[in-house]
Protein backbone atom coordinates (compact mmCIF):
# COMPACT_ATOMS: atom_id res chain seq x y z
CA UNK A 1 0.00 0.00 0.00
CA UNK A 2 1.24 3.78 -0.28
CA UNK A 3 1.86 5.91 2.72
CA UNK A 4 -0.92 8.12 3.28
CA UNK A 5 -0.03 11.19 5.58
CA UNK A 6 -2.12 12.59 8.36
CA UNK A 7 -3.90 8.99 8.92
CA UNK A 8 -3.52 6.46 11.78
CA UNK A 9 -5.32 3.51 12.96
CA UNK A 10 -4.95 2.09 16.48
CA UNK A 11 -5.47 -1.52 15.69
CA UNK A 12 -2.33 -1.91 13.77
CA UNK A 13 0.68 -0.29 15.57
CA UNK A 14 2.70 2.05 12.66
CA UNK A 15 0.55 0.36 9.99
CA UNK A 16 -2.04 1.67 8.16
CA UNK A 17 -4.08 -0.54 5.83
CA UNK A 18 -5.24 -1.84 2.60
CA UNK A 19 -6.01 -5.45 2.63
CA UNK A 20 -9.34 -4.51 3.04
CA UNK A 21 -10.40 -1.29 1.59
CA UNK A 22 -8.19 1.73 0.33
CA UNK A 23 -5.09 2.36 0.36
CA UNK A 24 -3.36 3.42 3.83
CA UNK A 25 0.35 3.41 4.75
CA UNK A 26 1.57 0.26 6.11
CA UNK A 27 4.52 -1.79 6.75
CA UNK A 28 6.32 -3.58 3.99
CA UNK A 29 5.04 -6.63 2.64
CA UNK A 30 7.56 -8.49 4.05
CA UNK A 31 7.17 -7.32 7.49
CA UNK A 32 3.53 -7.89 7.42
CA UNK A 33 3.06 -11.00 6.00
CA UNK A 34 2.12 -13.92 8.10
CA UNK A 35 1.57 -17.75 7.64
CA UNK A 36 -0.99 -18.75 4.95
CA UNK A 37 -3.31 -20.93 7.15
CA UNK A 38 -6.87 -19.50 7.63
CA UNK A 39 -7.35 -21.37 10.79
CA UNK A 40 -9.59 -19.57 13.44
CA UNK A 41 -7.55 -17.76 16.85
CA UNK A 42 -10.60 -18.64 18.85
CA UNK A 43 -8.98 -17.44 21.57
CA UNK A 44 -8.17 -13.90 20.19
CA UNK A 45 -10.62 -11.25 22.15
CA UNK A 46 -12.68 -9.26 20.22
CA UNK A 47 -11.93 -5.62 19.10
CA UNK A 48 -12.85 -2.60 20.90
CA UNK A 49 -14.27 -1.60 17.73
CA UNK A 50 -16.10 -4.14 16.88
CA UNK A 51 -17.38 -4.36 20.10
CA UNK A 52 -18.42 -0.91 20.13
CA UNK A 53 -20.44 -1.37 16.19
CA UNK A 54 -22.80 -4.63 17.35
CA UNK A 55 -23.55 -2.24 20.38
CA UNK A 56 -24.71 0.19 17.80
CA UNK A 57 -26.53 -1.96 15.92
CA UNK A 58 -27.59 -4.51 18.03
CA UNK A 59 -28.75 -2.47 21.37
CA UNK A 60 -26.58 -4.67 23.11
CA UNK A 61 -24.46 -3.80 26.44
CA UNK A 62 -20.47 -4.66 26.11
CA UNK A 63 -20.76 -7.64 28.15
CA UNK A 64 -23.74 -9.38 26.04
CA UNK A 65 -21.35 -8.18 22.59
CA UNK A 66 -18.84 -10.63 24.32
CA UNK A 67 -21.18 -13.34 25.26
CA UNK A 68 -23.05 -13.07 21.91
CA UNK A 69 -20.01 -13.34 20.08
CA UNK A 70 -18.53 -15.82 21.98
CA UNK A 71 -21.41 -18.44 21.69
CA UNK A 72 -20.89 -17.62 17.87
CA UNK A 73 -17.84 -18.38 17.84
CA UNK A 74 -18.70 -21.99 19.45
CA UNK A 75 -21.69 -22.57 17.00
CA UNK A 76 -19.10 -22.07 14.10
CA UNK A 77 -17.10 -25.13 15.35
CA UNK A 78 -20.09 -27.18 16.00
CA UNK A 79 -21.90 -26.70 12.58
CA UNK A 80 -19.57 -29.03 10.57
CA UNK A 81 -19.66 -31.92 13.07
CA UNK A 82 -23.23 -31.64 13.72
CA UNK A 83 -23.62 -32.03 9.85
CA UNK A 84 -21.26 -35.29 10.19
CA UNK A 85 -23.17 -36.43 13.25
CA UNK A 86 -26.98 -36.07 11.91
CA UNK A 87 -25.60 -37.89 8.32
CA UNK A 88 -28.74 -38.09 5.86
CA UNK A 89 -31.24 -36.84 8.23
CA UNK A 90 -29.32 -33.63 8.80
CA UNK A 91 -31.73 -30.34 7.66
CA UNK A 92 -29.61 -27.87 7.84
CA UNK A 93 -28.33 -25.62 11.18
CA UNK A 94 -28.56 -22.31 12.39
CA UNK A 95 -27.54 -19.82 15.26
CA UNK A 96 -30.23 -18.97 17.89
CA UNK A 97 -28.75 -15.46 18.87
CA UNK A 98 -31.67 -15.96 21.98
CA UNK A 99 -30.51 -19.19 23.02
CA UNK A 100 -26.67 -18.31 22.24
CA UNK A 101 -26.90 -22.24 20.58
CA UNK A 102 -26.81 -23.97 17.20
CA UNK A 103 -29.89 -25.43 16.17
CA UNK A 104 -29.75 -28.69 14.26
CA UNK A 105 -32.44 -29.62 12.04
CA UNK A 106 -33.07 -33.25 11.58
CA UNK A 107 -35.38 -35.53 10.21
CA UNK A 108 -38.30 -37.92 11.78
CA UNK A 109 -35.56 -40.82 10.94
CA UNK A 110 -32.94 -39.78 12.90
CA UNK A 111 -32.02 -42.46 15.18
CA UNK A 112 -32.11 -41.40 19.30
CA UNK A 113 -28.32 -41.77 19.65
CA UNK A 114 -27.82 -39.35 16.63
CA UNK A 115 -30.28 -36.69 18.68
CA UNK A 116 -28.40 -37.41 21.82
CA UNK A 117 -25.29 -36.79 20.30
CA UNK A 118 -26.44 -33.66 19.27
CA UNK A 119 -27.54 -32.14 22.01
CA UNK A 120 -25.12 -33.38 24.41
CA UNK A 121 -22.55 -31.40 22.06
CA UNK A 122 -24.57 -28.31 23.23
CA UNK A 123 -26.34 -28.31 20.02
CA UNK A 124 -30.78 -27.87 20.01
CA UNK A 125 -32.63 -29.88 18.19
CA UNK A 126 -35.72 -29.68 15.79
CA UNK A 127 -37.36 -32.29 13.54
CA UNK A 128 -38.70 -31.02 10.37
CA UNK A 129 -39.78 -32.80 7.08
CA UNK A 130 -36.89 -32.27 4.58
CA UNK A 131 -33.19 -32.99 4.56
CA UNK A 132 -30.98 -30.26 3.30
CA UNK A 133 -30.25 -32.18 0.05
CA UNK A 134 -33.88 -32.49 -0.36
CA UNK A 135 -34.24 -28.62 -0.15
CA UNK A 136 -30.97 -27.63 -2.23
CA UNK A 137 -32.34 -30.30 -4.90
CA UNK A 138 -35.83 -28.28 -4.75
CA UNK A 139 -33.75 -24.94 -5.29
CA UNK A 140 -31.63 -25.80 -7.97
CA UNK A 141 -34.84 -26.52 -10.13
CA UNK A 142 -35.41 -22.78 -9.33
CA UNK A 143 -31.63 -21.82 -10.16
CA UNK A 144 -32.66 -23.36 -14.03
CA UNK A 145 -36.34 -21.03 -13.91
CA UNK A 146 -36.24 -17.51 -15.81
CA UNK A 147 -37.34 -15.38 -12.93
CA UNK A 148 -39.18 -11.64 -13.73
CA UNK A 149 -37.99 -8.54 -12.26
CA UNK A 150 -40.22 -8.71 -9.45
CA UNK A 151 -38.71 -11.89 -7.90
CA UNK A 152 -35.97 -10.73 -5.92
CA UNK A 153 -34.27 -13.70 -4.79
CA UNK A 154 -34.68 -17.60 -3.54
CA UNK A 155 -32.69 -19.48 -1.09
CA UNK A 156 -33.07 -22.55 1.26
CA UNK A 157 -33.95 -21.44 4.65
CA UNK A 158 -33.35 -24.46 7.18
CA UNK A 159 -35.49 -22.70 10.52
CA UNK A 160 -38.45 -22.40 7.86
CA UNK A 161 -37.43 -26.14 6.14
CA UNK A 162 -38.15 -24.90 2.86
CA UNK A 163 -36.82 -22.57 -0.41
CA UNK A 164 -38.31 -19.15 0.56
CA UNK A 165 -39.18 -17.41 -2.60
CA UNK A 166 -38.83 -13.28 -2.17
CA UNK A 167 -41.04 -11.27 -4.25
CA UNK A 168 -41.00 -7.73 -4.39
CA UNK A 169 -44.58 -6.25 -2.35
CA UNK A 170 -45.90 -4.65 -5.24
CA UNK A 171 -45.12 -6.78 -8.11
CA UNK A 172 -46.68 -10.21 -6.15
CA UNK A 173 -49.72 -9.44 -8.72
CA UNK A 174 -47.83 -9.76 -12.29
CA UNK A 175 -48.82 -12.69 -14.21
CA UNK A 176 -44.96 -13.28 -14.72
CA UNK A 177 -44.35 -13.52 -11.13
CA UNK A 178 -47.69 -15.22 -10.39
CA UNK A 179 -46.05 -17.44 -12.73
CA UNK A 180 -42.94 -18.12 -11.29
CA UNK A 181 -44.42 -19.12 -8.02
CA UNK A 182 -46.62 -21.85 -9.42
CA UNK A 183 -43.50 -23.76 -10.82
CA UNK A 184 -41.56 -22.93 -7.64
CA UNK A 185 -43.90 -24.31 -5.83
CA UNK A 186 -44.15 -27.74 -8.36
CA UNK A 187 -40.16 -28.01 -7.97
CA UNK A 188 -40.77 -28.77 -4.04
CA UNK A 189 -41.23 -27.40 -0.76
CA UNK A 190 -41.52 -23.43 -1.43
CA UNK A 191 -42.85 -20.47 1.29
CA UNK A 192 -43.16 -17.21 -0.71
CA UNK A 193 -42.29 -14.09 1.15
CA UNK A 194 -42.56 -10.51 0.53
CA UNK A 195 -39.74 -7.65 0.22
CA UNK A 196 -39.65 -3.81 -0.23
CA UNK A 197 -37.50 -3.28 -3.40
CA UNK A 198 -35.63 -5.36 -5.99
CA UNK A 199 -31.96 -5.78 -5.05
CA UNK A 200 -29.05 -3.56 -7.13
CA UNK A 201 -25.09 -3.84 -6.88
CA UNK A 202 -23.45 -1.20 -5.20
CA UNK A 203 -20.98 0.69 -7.64
CA UNK A 204 -20.91 4.06 -8.08
CA UNK A 205 -19.96 7.10 -9.98
CA UNK A 206 -16.44 8.52 -8.89
CA UNK A 207 -16.37 10.48 -5.46
CA UNK A 208 -13.87 11.05 -2.96
CA UNK A 209 -13.10 8.90 -0.24
CA UNK A 210 -10.77 5.85 0.31
CA UNK A 211 -11.75 3.58 -2.69
CA UNK A 212 -9.93 1.80 -5.55
CA UNK A 213 -11.20 2.94 -8.76
CA UNK A 214 -12.08 1.20 -12.46
CA UNK A 215 -12.82 3.76 -15.09
CA UNK A 216 -15.48 5.70 -13.40
CA UNK A 217 -16.93 3.48 -11.10
CA UNK A 218 -15.66 3.21 -7.20
CA UNK A 219 -15.36 -0.27 -5.24
CA UNK A 220 -14.30 -0.83 -2.30
CA UNK A 221 -11.72 -3.61 -1.40
CA UNK A 222 -12.78 -6.80 0.00
CA UNK A 223 -9.82 -8.86 1.38
CA UNK A 224 -6.25 -9.18 1.48
CA UNK A 225 -4.88 -12.06 -0.44
CA UNK A 226 -0.95 -12.95 -0.95
CA UNK A 227 -0.28 -10.97 -4.18
CA UNK A 228 -3.80 -9.12 -4.28
CA UNK A 229 -7.07 -8.66 -2.91
CA UNK A 230 -10.53 -10.09 -3.57
CA UNK A 231 -13.38 -7.72 -4.47
CA UNK A 232 -17.00 -7.66 -6.34
CA UNK A 233 -16.85 -9.16 -10.11
CA UNK A 234 -19.68 -6.52 -11.11
CA UNK A 235 -16.89 -3.86 -10.30
CA UNK A 236 -14.65 -4.67 -13.33
CA UNK A 237 -13.60 -7.53 -16.30
CA UNK A 238 -10.22 -9.44 -16.47
CA UNK A 239 -7.63 -7.06 -17.61
CA UNK A 240 -9.06 -3.86 -16.36
CA UNK A 241 -6.90 -1.44 -14.83
CA UNK A 242 -7.14 -0.62 -11.34
CA UNK A 243 -6.70 2.72 -9.07
CA UNK A 244 -6.17 3.90 -5.69
CA UNK A 245 -7.32 6.39 -3.50
CA UNK A 246 -4.72 8.88 -4.77
CA UNK A 247 -5.13 8.05 -8.87
CA UNK A 248 -1.89 5.93 -8.38
CA UNK A 249 -1.95 2.30 -10.48
CA UNK A 250 -2.65 -0.72 -8.45
CA UNK A 251 -2.51 -3.70 -10.81
CA UNK A 252 -5.59 -5.60 -12.47
CA UNK A 253 -8.55 -7.90 -12.56
CA UNK A 254 -6.82 -11.39 -12.71
CA UNK A 255 -10.29 -13.02 -12.54
CA UNK A 256 -14.03 -11.96 -12.68
CA UNK A 257 -16.86 -13.42 -13.17
CA UNK A 258 -20.62 -11.30 -13.32
CA UNK A 259 -23.80 -12.51 -13.14
CA UNK A 260 -23.75 -16.18 -12.33
CA UNK A 261 -21.23 -15.04 -9.81
CA UNK A 262 -19.89 -11.76 -8.28
CA UNK A 263 -16.88 -11.95 -7.72
CA UNK A 264 -12.93 -11.30 -8.93
CA UNK A 265 -9.24 -10.57 -7.77
CA UNK A 266 -6.85 -7.68 -8.17
CA UNK A 267 -2.97 -8.31 -8.53
CA UNK A 268 -1.57 -5.40 -6.01
CA UNK A 269 2.07 -4.08 -7.15
CA UNK A 270 3.45 -0.66 -8.14
CA UNK A 271 4.26 0.43 -4.21
CA UNK A 272 0.73 -1.31 -2.94
CA UNK A 273 1.40 -4.29 -0.94
CA UNK A 274 -1.38 -5.95 1.56
CA UNK A 275 -2.54 -6.58 5.02
CA UNK A 276 -4.44 -8.64 7.21
CA UNK A 277 -7.20 -5.57 7.95
CA UNK A 278 -10.06 -4.76 7.90
CA UNK A 279 -10.51 -1.22 7.93
CA UNK A 280 -12.51 0.88 10.79
CA UNK A 281 -12.34 4.13 9.20
CA UNK A 282 -11.85 5.78 12.39
CA UNK A 283 -15.55 4.70 13.66
CA UNK A 284 -14.23 1.66 15.16
CA UNK A 285 -10.72 0.44 15.41
CA UNK A 286 -9.56 -1.82 12.67
CA UNK A 287 -10.18 -5.54 12.60
CA UNK A 288 -7.30 -8.02 11.92
CA UNK A 289 -8.07 -11.01 9.58
CA UNK A 290 -7.75 -13.97 11.43
CA UNK A 291 -9.50 -16.89 9.40
CA UNK A 292 -12.09 -17.27 7.41
CA UNK A 293 -14.62 -19.98 8.96
CA UNK A 294 -18.20 -19.42 7.77
CA UNK A 295 -20.54 -18.12 10.68
CA UNK A 296 -24.03 -20.28 10.57
CA UNK A 297 -27.36 -18.75 9.53
CA UNK A 298 -28.34 -16.13 12.60
CA UNK A 299 -24.95 -15.17 13.52
CA UNK A 300 -24.00 -11.45 13.91
CA UNK A 301 -21.85 -10.02 10.67
CA UNK A 302 -20.60 -6.59 9.91
CA UNK A 303 -19.42 -4.88 6.85
CA UNK A 304 -16.83 -2.26 6.14
CA UNK A 305 -17.26 -0.08 2.88
CA UNK A 306 -16.05 2.86 1.31
CA UNK A 307 -19.03 4.71 1.78
CA UNK A 308 -20.77 3.82 4.36
CA UNK A 309 -17.95 2.58 6.48
CA UNK A 310 -18.55 -0.05 9.39
CA UNK A 311 -22.17 -1.44 9.97
CA UNK A 312 -23.34 -4.51 11.79
CA UNK A 313 -26.39 -7.04 11.27
CA UNK A 314 -26.80 -10.92 11.13
CA UNK A 315 -26.81 -13.59 8.86
CA UNK A 316 -30.08 -14.24 6.89
CA UNK A 317 -29.36 -16.86 4.61
CA UNK A 318 -26.92 -18.81 2.45
CA UNK A 319 -26.93 -20.06 -1.02
CA UNK A 320 -29.51 -17.72 -2.48
CA UNK A 321 -29.83 -16.65 -5.79
CA UNK A 322 -30.64 -13.33 -6.55
CA UNK A 323 -32.36 -11.57 -9.20
CA UNK A 324 -29.73 -8.51 -10.49
CA UNK A 325 -30.94 -6.70 -13.84
CA UNK A 326 -28.13 -8.11 -14.83
CA UNK A 327 -29.12 -11.94 -14.61
CA UNK A 328 -29.42 -14.16 -11.52
CA UNK A 329 -26.16 -14.20 -9.42
CA UNK A 330 -26.43 -17.59 -7.57
CA UNK A 331 -24.78 -19.12 -4.22
CA UNK A 332 -24.63 -15.58 -2.32
CA UNK A 333 -25.37 -15.37 1.75
CA UNK A 334 -27.95 -12.72 2.85
CA UNK A 335 -27.65 -10.18 5.88
CA UNK A 336 -29.52 -7.82 7.34
CA UNK A 337 -26.36 -5.19 7.15
CA UNK A 338 -27.22 -1.90 5.01
CA UNK A 339 -25.08 -0.84 2.39
CA UNK A 340 -24.92 1.89 -0.35
CA UNK A 341 -23.34 2.69 -3.76
CA UNK A 342 -19.63 2.46 -3.61
CA UNK A 343 -19.11 -0.23 -0.85
CA UNK A 344 -19.85 -3.02 -3.40
CA UNK A 345 -16.59 -5.78 -3.09
CA UNK A 346 -16.15 -4.82 0.77
CA UNK A 347 -15.54 -6.76 3.45
CA UNK A 348 -18.27 -8.70 5.28
CA UNK A 349 -16.06 -10.02 8.58
CA UNK A 350 -17.64 -12.01 11.78
CA UNK A 351 -15.53 -12.24 14.71
CA UNK A 352 -12.03 -12.02 13.33
CA UNK A 353 -13.37 -14.18 10.38
CA UNK A 354 -13.80 -13.00 6.87
CA UNK A 355 -16.83 -13.90 5.32
CA UNK A 356 -17.13 -12.56 2.28
CA UNK A 357 -17.30 -9.52 -0.40
CA UNK A 358 -20.11 -7.44 -0.76
CA UNK A 359 -22.76 -7.49 -3.96
CA UNK A 360 -25.48 -5.77 -3.38
CA UNK A 361 -28.65 -5.22 -2.01
CA UNK A 362 -32.47 -2.95 -1.63
CA UNK A 363 -32.32 -0.12 1.08
CA UNK A 364 -29.46 2.14 2.29
CA UNK A 365 -27.95 2.83 5.74
CA UNK A 366 -30.34 5.51 6.56
CA UNK A 367 -33.81 3.78 6.36
CA UNK A 368 -32.19 0.22 6.77
CA UNK A 369 -32.22 -3.02 3.85
CA UNK A 370 -30.55 -6.19 3.44
CA UNK A 371 -27.36 -6.82 1.26
CA UNK A 372 -25.70 -10.25 -0.13
CA UNK A 373 -22.22 -11.25 -0.09
CA UNK A 374 -20.10 -13.45 -2.04
CA UNK A 375 -18.38 -16.31 0.06
CA UNK A 376 -14.90 -15.28 0.63
CA UNK A 377 -13.96 -19.22 0.57
CA UNK A 378 -15.50 -19.83 -2.90
CA UNK A 379 -13.64 -16.84 -4.03
CA UNK A 380 -10.34 -18.35 -2.72
CA UNK A 381 -11.27 -21.75 -4.14
CA UNK A 382 -12.30 -20.47 -7.50
CA UNK A 383 -8.83 -18.47 -7.99
CA UNK A 384 -6.39 -20.88 -6.43
CA UNK A 385 -5.47 -17.80 -3.55
CA UNK A 386 -4.57 -17.70 -0.36
CA UNK A 387 -5.87 -14.97 2.74
CA UNK A 388 -3.65 -13.43 4.43
CA UNK A 389 -4.17 -13.92 7.97
CA UNK A 390 -2.82 -12.03 11.06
Amino acid sequence: MRRRTGLTHAAVAAALLIGSWAAAGTLPASAQEAPASAAADTSAPASLGLLDAMQRDFGLTRAEAEDRLAAESRATALAPKARKTAGSAYGGSWFDARSGKLTVAVTPDADATTVRTLRKSGAAVRTVAHTERQLNTAKSRLDRLDAPAGVASWAVDPAANAVVVNVVDDRQADNDVRAFVRKARAAGPVTVRTVTDVPSTFAAGTVGGDPYYTGNVRCSIGFSVHGGFVTAGHCGGAGQEVRGWDGSYIGNFQGSSFPDNDYAWVNVGSGWWTVPVVLGWGTVSDQLVRGSNEAPIGASICRSGSTTHWHCGNVLAKNETVNYSQGAVHQMTKTSVCAEPGDSGGSFISGDQAQGVTSGGWGNCSGGGETWFQPVNEILNRYGLTLHTA
